[in-house]
């Protein structure tokens, strides 16, 4: 059984879209993990058909990833995927990674943007922020990975039993692949589209990506 798991803040104007997207790909577990929002997210989110679930504050999207992991294995989720809800992930690629993850026996497929030519990335990020990015997160976790900063993830059960998000902030990212190592969890990375619209890709939002993965602390 596979659960898809969607955090959430302040997302009125697309979680309704991305919900209905990911029905029309056949996936019924639709998980939305509404993050303290000051507007509609979740309402819209549940009209959509989503199983919504609420933090009464903000706490960030590590908190909401783990909150809704830990609801989708108590409902008995054999699999889980983690995607974003701006929308700019593509729903198609979820069937292909869940088959790599069940095909090569691996516990969990990581997103790249790098390993296909369907992301056209802001040249600013993919020239300077991501290579910066991949050097920190390679020395903060020890796995070398081609996208450094990437919420598209497939996780079997086995994963999600032994990771659990202690890091409430985007310092999750690193902290997931971090605990992939320790716990000689089989790994792969995965071709994921992702698509850039006009909001947050500014130098400032590229700035963000580098202290998030540099900040990373954790255990």
């Amino acid at each position: 059984m596979i659960f898809v798991v969607v955090p959430a803040y302040n997302e009125e104007t697309r979680i309704g879209r991305v919900v209905r997207g990911l029905f029309e790909h056949g996936y019924s577990n639709v998980v939305v993990v509404d993050d303290g929002s000051e507007d509609k997210t979740c309402e819209v989110a549940r009209e959509a058909g989503a199983k919504v679930l609420r933090h009464d504050v903000n706490r960030g999207q590590g908190a909401a990833l783990q909150t809704g992991n830990e609801f989708s294995i108590a409902s008995g989720a054999l699999i889980v995927v983690h995607f974003d809800a701006d929308g700019q992930f593509n729903p198609a690629d979820i069937n292909d990674a869940v088959k790599l993850l069940e095909n090569r026996q691996v516990d969990v497929v990581l997103g790249s943007r790098f390993l296909d030519s369907r992301s056209r990335i802001p040249w600013f990020k993919k020239r300077i922020i991501f290579p910066i990015a991949r050097i920190i997160n390679h020395i903060l976790t020890g796995v070398k990975l081609t996208d450094a900063h990437n919420g598209f993830r497939v996780l079997n059960r086995e994963a999600l039993e032994k990771i659990e998000i202690t890091q409430d902030g985007m310092a999750h990212n690193s902290e997931i692949v971090y605990k992939i190592n320790k716990y000689n969890l089989k790994w792969t990375e995965h071709p994921v589209e992702v698509r850039y619209f006009e909001f947050g890709q500014g130098i400032g939002g590229g700035l963000k990506t580098i202290f998030n993965v540099l900040f990373s602390v954790f255990h």
